[in-house]
């Protein structure tokens, strides 16, 4: 669990360590003065700003001004993938995102949550990974732990508890396969 105190009471105390504290305040604020009100098309410079912070960030990503990122350093996004505004990446663990993958409009992707069998309700993290070619509907939820196949569609305002199959349209609450993804021209799809 990266950063979690282990032993913490969520109740009494923090769930984080203060160095990540103190690191998502300075990143709160670089996020409000110079990332959330910059232009539209200022993708490079909000790649900057993620990348300065320790995301990994491919060629061509466009991450927009109202994307909100919880922890930069565990976010990894490969070339020609889009985070849409109001996308909401709850990165306290690894949220891996392949290649051109578009995350739509107010998803989002939660690395968290509480134990509530636990009496100290003890937070824990789980990695998320949405592979190449994915594409993410409007206002999705995807939980903690989930790996989201290769080419895979997820429908519009799904709730994603458990990995979704490659190369496959999904939807739903819970999310489950409904039918094959096809492109047209397949043969000629290029990674």
């Amino acid at each position: 669990m990266p950063d979690v105190l282990k032993e913490t009471n969520a109740y009494t105390s923090p769930s984080f360590t203060l160095k990540n504290r103190l690191r998502r305040a300075v990143w709160n604020l670089f996020y409000v003065l110079l990332f959330r009100f910059s232009p539209r098309l200022f993708h490079s410079w909000r790649n900057f700003l993620l990348r300065t912070f320790g995301a990994k960030i491919g060629k061509g990503c466009h991450v927009y001004p109202r994307a909100k990122v919880w922890a930069p350093w565990n976010l990894i996004m490969e070339d020609y993938s889009c985070l849409a505004d109001d996308v909401v990446c709850d990165s306290m663990d690894k949220v891996h995102i392949g290649k051109k993958v578009v995350v739509s409009q107010g998803t989002h992707i939660v690395t968290g949550s509480h134990d509530y069998t636990d009496p100290k309700f003890r937070l824990f993290t789980r990695p998320v990974a949405i592979g190449s070619h994915a594409w993410i509907a409007a206002e999705v939820f995807i939980c903690p732990g989930v790996r989201i196949g290769e080419g895979a569609v997820v429908g519009a305002r799904s709730v994603v508890t458990r990995d979704i199959p490659a190369w496959r349209v999904c939807a739903g609450d819970p999310c489950k396969p409904l039918k094959e993804r096809e492109i047209k021209g397949k043969d000629k799809f290029k990674g």
